[in-house]
């Protein structure tokens, strides 16, 4: 009975202890990876819908606790059936809740098992680098193969090509069958890359895949971003999953007299002259680097340090920019307003100097004490229009440059809208007489100035006759006299900045006065 007890307790512990392991794993696979992942199922007539539905709830239970995104790890799950179907490629989710769904969503194709068909679709459209739905370039790429083992296909000389282009081949087997060539089709080391497993055991290969797939794609890659004369900026996968610190330490890089072989000349050591040092808490990315010398190459190492598992240091070299406090601040010299509308103004500046500005920012407000808007273009880009203003309104937008030395020159306009303009309404013409014409419309909008009221009469070999008359904003009729026979007689309302559309209508003479009579 007591060593039942101590069986029992001995089993619990153990019990518990793989159960933390497990969540441990999971928690680090988080964020640790950069790579593109196909996954190539058997979705054929051979595999029962009971051990299809295994398959998916192991790749369910594989794939989540990996970070997805086009910074991160992407899936792909390419299907194999009489015609091979790509369910979804690499760009189709990146969120845990988007893969999970569209896996439960997968039905199976049924059909003949045409592997090789889904192998070109893999290595001519998923996995190849660089084109569009492809894989990315300078990443890892990694096909899982879940087949029944049941009649493979002549999969030797695809399998190959994969490999000789570079994608790790990863195979899982429910069957016992062909275990010949699916060794040949895996990249070494064959006892790491290929299972063999119950279709109801496949939990129990789960975490073995999944750090298969771990070791090809983790990003052990320190990147340095954002680099100025005195300044840069470390980013790098977080390892330690919040246990532990990183030991950062960095220096220039030794130069010494003499070639490489005692001659004339100057050799790079890859040993720092003095180490600087910074200690990072476990759950960070990225820290600044400061107090650096301009037009200066730096290496930088950085330690993951934690007392639970070994990690491989990180390097990296960097060259500060020169020091350009000697360089005149060019950037904007000129600043011009164009394709003014009632609500939006091209702003144009120059010239450019991508190789010394950062980035530009474009302030506006309405004078003279308006709330001040913000926009931020790169250093290419030397106009934008800004949008949504108020009509007839005067701003002041000042365009700033921002350099990579941390300087600034910035160059202000005022700006204006266009007033709204609205047409003219209802314009009605009557005859009177032989030769006149009374005229009536509807005005008083805002910002009214006055009437432009023109006629015309109909050309002649020799001229045309052409009359204005302007009127004050609070007239909205008039008679003209001496009219043309079929004149045009055309009303238009004056604003502050410009004239208003106006309406017209041809003064025809006849017995009967019959109105013409014209709407906007």
């Amino acid at each position: 009975m007591e060593l039942r007890a101590l069986l029992t307790c001995l089993l619990l512990s153990l019990y518990l202890r793989a159960g933390g392991a497990q969540d441990t794993d999971v928690v680090s696979v988080l964020n640790c990876c950069e790579g593109d992942v196909l996954f190539l199922l058997d979705s054929s007539g051979s595999v029962s819908s009971f051990d299809f539905s295994h398959m998916l709830s192991f790749l369910s239970d594989l794939t989540a606790p990996f970070s997805l995104g086009p910074d991160q790890v992407r899936m792909g799950l390419l299907q194999v059936g009489t015609e091979p179907h790509l369910e979804f490629g690499f760009g189709a989710y990146s969120s845990q809740q988007g893969l999970q769904a569209a896996l439960q969503r997968t039905k199976q194709l049924g059909g003949d098992t045409n592997t090789e068909d889904a192998l070109v679709i893999a290595k001519e459209r998923v996995l190849r680098q660089g084109t569009p739905g492809g894989a990315r370039q300078g990443l890892p790429r990694v096909l899982v193969w879940l087949t029944d083992g049941i009649e493979p296909g002549d999969v030797e000389g695809p399998m190959a090509e994969l490999r000789e282009d570079g994608v790790a081949v990863l195979v899982v087997s429910t069957g016992r069958g062909n275990y010949q060539i699916l060794r040949e089709v895996v990249s070494p080391p064959a006892e790491e890359h290929l299972y063999f497993v119950d279709i109801e055991d496949m939990n129990i290969i789960t975490e073995d895949v999944r750090n298969a797939i771990i070791e090809i794609i983790r990003a052990e890659r320190l990147q340095v971003r954002d680099v100025t004369t005195t300044t840069a900026e470390l980013h790098w996968r977080p390892v330690l999953a919040g246990t532990g610190n990183y030991d950062i330490r960095f220096g220039p890089v030794r130069t010494e007299i003499g070639g490489p072989d005692g001659g004339p000349g100057t050799k790079s050591s890859t040993e720092p002259v003095l180490f600087q040092r910074i200690i990072r808490p476990g759950n960070s990315t990225s820290t600044k680097l400061n107090n650096l010398h301009p037009d200066t190459t730096y290496i930088v190492r950085l330690s993951p340090e934690s007392n639970l598992e070994f990690f491989n240091k990180l390097n990296a070299t960097f060259t500060t920019r020169p020091n350009e406090t000697i360089v005149e601040l060019q950037s904007p010299a000129q600043l011009t307003v164009s394709d003014s509308t009632i609500n939006s103004v091209r702003v144009s500046w120059g010239p450019l100097l991508p190789e010394s500005v950062e980035n530009y920012t474009i302030e506006y407000s309405i004078l003279p004490s308006g709330k001040v808007h913000v926009v931020t273009v790169g250093n290419r880009q030397n106009s934008t229009v800004l949008t949504n203003l108020q009509p007839a309104t005067q701003y002041l937008v000042t365009v700033s440059a921002h350099y990579f030395m941390g300087k600034e020159r910035a160059i202000s306009a005022k700006m204006c809208t266009q007033d709204v303009l609205p047409p003219l309404a209802d314009l009605e013409l009557r005859t009177v007489g032989s030769d006149s014409v009374k005229l009536q419309w509807k005005g008083s909008a805002d910002g009214l100035r006055g009437y432009w009221v023109t006629w015309e009469g109909e050309p002649t070999h020799s001229s045309s006759q052409r009359s204005t008359l302007y009127l004050p904003p609070h007239l909205v009729s008039t008679t003209l006299n001496h009219v043309p026979h079929n004149s045009r007689v055309c009303v238009s309302p004056v604003y502050r900045s410009a004239r208003g559309e106006g309406l017209c209508c041809t003064a025809s003479f006849s017995s009967a006065n019959v109105p013409w009579i014209r709407r906007s």
